[in-house]
């Protein structure tokens, strides 16, 4: 559907002890036209690599470069083998096949999307782990150029991202624990879905074990799941709770632990304008 707007949300997690993915699978072009769609797809040799991609942006896009990505070949100088994600001996080298697939759809599709008004969107969360090195997890553009996540950044968010973003900053560092890390995106995905109905029920949830090469912590989620709900109805109520128990602002001369009315230590008071004579600066 030309000019057809798009919106999901999914999240890749790298732990010290793992990766967690997550994706809903709504997709919205207009309230007469929301469908289910998944987003998340495992690429597994059990004991060799595991895999996983995460999408968002154009459907059909998404669609072609998933497609295209099981039988895409980057073509080495000096080799004769080409590297896939079959063979690639590395997740970097994956990452590479990946970025090559989005260009290949980019020249066989862009120009025509471009004509029909759509323009070439899509972004991806490619992360897993292959044998002989560490785990890895990148974010790849729609130009097939990428970043990794770091440290610093153990998490990348594509598609609806500012509402779960916050309870991600909170809790996640590289120490956390898997089954903690889970319960954090779960969080930051209900988040989301409460403030944007474009994103919603099922979700996939992928948890990864550092070094095993295989994982069978895979589960689809509806509205039905025991887990979700308990999510779903505990964090709205704590949150509540939490709340509650903050202190309100006191604006007399009332007695206080905490005052709101103190003087800023650098800044002045707002001040009010009073006559179209005043100068704004």
């Amino acid at each position: 559907m030309p000019g057809e707007a798009k919106m999901t949300y999914c999240v890749g997690i790298k732990l010290n002890a793992g990766l967690v993915f997550l994706s809903d699978s709504r997709t919205n072009a207009g309230v007469d036209h929301i469908s289910t769609f998944r987003k998340m797809i495992v690429y597994e040799q059990s004991g060799e690599r595991t895999m996983v991609l995460l999408s968002a942006g154009n459907l059909s896009i998404s669609q072609s470069v998933r497609e295209i990505l099981q039988i895409e070949e980057l073509k080495e100088a000096g080799s004769d083998t080409p590297i896939t994600i079959w063979n690639a001996k590395s997740m970097f080298d994956a990452a590479r096949v990946l970025g090559s697939a989005v260009r290949h759809v980019y020249d066989r599709d862009a120009e025509a999307l471009k004509h029909a008004g759509v323009d070439f969107n899509v972004t991806f969360i490619f992360g897993g782990q292959v044998k002989g090195e560490g785990m890895r997890l990148f974010l790849v553009y729609s130009a097939g150029n990428f970043i990794e996540a770091t440290t610093e950044t153990p998490y990348f968010q594509i598609g609806e991202s500012k509402y779960g973003k916050p309870v991600l900053d909170r809790v996640l560092t590289p120490e956390t624990p898997l089954d903690e890390a889970a319960k954090c995106a779960l969080v930051s995905m209900d988040s989301t879905m409460k403030s944007n109905l474009s994103v919603g029920l099922p979700l996939d949830l992928v948890v990864y074990e550092a070094g095993s090469l295989h994982t069978d912590k895979i589960v689809c989620i509806d509205a039905e799941n025991p887990y979700y709900r308990m999510i779903h109805n505990g964090w709205g109520q704590k949150l509540r709770e939490v709340f509650d128990s903050l202190e309100d602002p006191v604006w007399d001369d009332a007695a206080t632990e905490h005052p709101l009315k103190m003087p800023a230590v650098r800044h002045d008071v707002l001040r009010k304008i009073s006559t179209p004579d005043e100068k704004l600066i």
